[in-house]
């Protein structure tokens, strides 16, 4: 990972345009070939940033970040103030709690719960920026990524968003949506799910476990 904080402009183009002045900034390139601008704030969320796979050249003080698609991040740098890199190793994933990875297997197990005719394609399957809990495959053969969580919160439908979107980039997959499913959804992130166009699943554990009835909530 190579970590460079400089006071640059970041320019976007591509399915539309966006603008960041010149301002001191934290450059994140990751061994993915990701590339992600943030500011001292907003938490996790970079201000922007481009997905794998793309390709990066650096002349004259600009960054040129492309992808496939033709979308462009063009940095430039008015003065580097930090310029390191270290080598991260392989990691080893995120490890679920054990009621997470409990209602993984048994949505897996039992995917005819989210529909008749419903396929299970894989579990964990692999992405460049981490694995999918499920993918499916609906009663139509169209492919579904589920996200599950025990508790749905507003990360969680950020972290399916993303997997949809470099998804939908697979013309052999695409067209995909996407399922956020949890025990417990809050509105917050039930509402930005709904807005971004996946659905919501409320898991009832103790009910699925036990495989009284088939019948889920789906919202």
């Amino acid at each position: 990972m190579r970590l460079v904080i400089a006071t640059c402009s970041v320019d976007y183009s591509g399915r539309l345009t966006a603008h960041l002045p010149m301002a001191p900034r934290l450059l994140m390139v990751k061994a993915d070939g990701s590339v992600l601008i943030h500011a001292d704030g907003g938490s996790y969320k970079p201000l922007n940033w481009m997905s794998p796979p793309c390709k990066l050249v650096e002349e004259d003080n600009v960054w040129s970040v492309t992808n496939k698609a033709g979308e462009e991040l063009r940095i430039t740098l008015e003065q580097v103030h930090s310029d390191t890199a270290y080598e991260l190793g392989q990691d080893p994933g995120l490890i679920k709690d054990g009621v997470e990875a409990h209602l993984q297997e048994l949505l897996a197990e039992h995917v005819h719960t989210f529909g008749d005719g419903w396929t299970l394609v894989r579990r964990e399957y692999p992405t460049a920026i981490g694995p999918v809990d499920l993918l499916l495959r609906d009663a139509d053969g169209r492919h579904v990524a589920v996200e599950i969580k025990r508790r749905g919160e507003i990360d969680g439908v950020e972290q399916l968003t993303r997997y949809v979107e470099l998804l939908n980039r697979d013309p052999l997959l695409a067209p995909v949506r996407g399922i956020f499913a949890a025990q417990l959804i809050k509105p917050q992130a039930q509402f930005l799910a709904t807005d971004r166009g996946l659905e919501c699943l409320t898991v009832d554990y103790d009910l699925l476990r036990g495989m009284e009835s088939d019948v889920l909530r789906l919202f």
